[in-house]
């Protein structure tokens, strides 16, 4: 198994501790792991991405050109990686703030609804793991216990009683993934 995924979007969306759960999901389950982050003032608001590779075999490099999935946050990343999915792949989206949606055929295009669902469940702070969860739907890469495991190692301890609903949040996204 080898997955080779972007995730990009806005700067505080989550997108690059997305990344670090699920590179740290993999390496607690012992798999090979790159974690590649991509940004700079695009932290706070411009568009910031990272390149998360899993594999059970040795990775020979962590830059890439084309992924087997790319999951984009806000339609800048859209515009950027879509082209970028290697046929078969998979496209995963936010359909908030996405005003051309994915056209490609020869992918497989998943909608997501998590900004708004997290909005309802006020859980906005999750959005990033019901995305996460939407993910794990298509690509079980790590298990749910690694990833809690993981979120308990990246969360500051002040925020481990945020873990109960960081795993609502997964698990929702594993229902509303399209």
């Amino acid at each position: 198994m080898k997955q080779e995924i972007i995730i990009s979007g806005f700067g505080g969306q989550g997108v690059l501790s997305m990344g670090k759960i699920l590179a740290y999901a993999g390496l607690m389950e012992g798999k090979e792991v790159t974690w590649m982050p991509a940004y700079g003032p695009e932290q706070r608001g411009g568009t910031a991405n990272v390149t998360v590779i899993v594999s059970d075999d040795p990775i020979s490099s962590p830059i890439l050109s084309a992924y087997d999935t790319a999951i984009v946050l806000n339609q800048p990343s859209l515009d950027k990686f879509q082209p970028k999915v290697k046929a078969g792949g998979h496209l995963i989206y936010d359909s908030f703030g996405i005003l051309d949606v994915p056209t490609r055929t020869d992918i497989a295009i998943h909608p997501i609804n998590a900004m708004e669902t997290a909005a309802e469940m006020k859980m906005t702070k999750c959005f990033n793991m019901m995305v996460l969860g939407g993910l794990l739907k298509i690509h079980p890469i790590v298990s749910m216990e690694s990833v809690m495991k993981a979120l308990r190692k990246t969360l500051p301890e002040r925020h481990h009683n945020l873990l109960p609903m960081n795993e609502q949040a997964i698990l929702k996204g594993m229902e509303i993934i399209g």
